[in-house]
C-alpha cells in the first residue's frame, strides 16, 4: 500500500476515488510513566516513555487504516493526515485519515 501526503503520486494516475478511511487510537497515561515523566521535567530529557506510547498509537492508526483501504479495494492512500485530540485529562486520540484510490501507473 504506498501511504503519501501530497494529493497525487509520481509515475501513477488516479483512476477512482473510493472514498476517506481513518484509524485511530486512544490512549491513557500511567501512573508509572507519568512519575517517571514528571522527574524528567525536572532534570530535562527526551520523555521516552511517552515517546514509545506515540510511536505505538501512530503504528496502530496507520494498520486500522490501511486495513480498511485494503477492505475496499485500494491501490494507494493520498492526503494523510495525522490529528491528535485530548479526550479526559489523561487519555488523548490519535486519528489518521486519508482517501483511499485506485492507480493506474501513468
Amino acid at each position: 500500500m504506498i501511504i503519501v501526503t501530497a494529493e497525487n503520486i509520481a509515475g501513477y494516475k488516479i483512476v477512482e476515488c473510493l472514498g476517506t478511511v481513518v484509524g485511530n487510537t486512544i490512549r491513557a497515561r500511567h501512573i508509572g510513566k507519568d512519575i517517571v515523566a514528571g522527574l524528567k521535567t525536572v532534570i530535562g530529557g527526551e520523555i521516552s516513555e511517552y515517546t514509545k506510547m506515540l510511536a505505538e498509537s501512530r503504528e496502530q492508526s496507520l494498520n486500522r487504516m490501511v486495513k480498511q483501504a485494503e477492505h475496499l479495494g485500494a491501490d494507494a492512500i493520498v492526503g494523510m493526515r495525522f490529528q491528535t485530540s485530548m479526550i479526559l485529562t489523561s487519555t488523548a486520540e490519535l486519528l489518521v485519515y486519508g482517501t483511499a484510490v485506485k492507480l493506474e501507473k501513468s
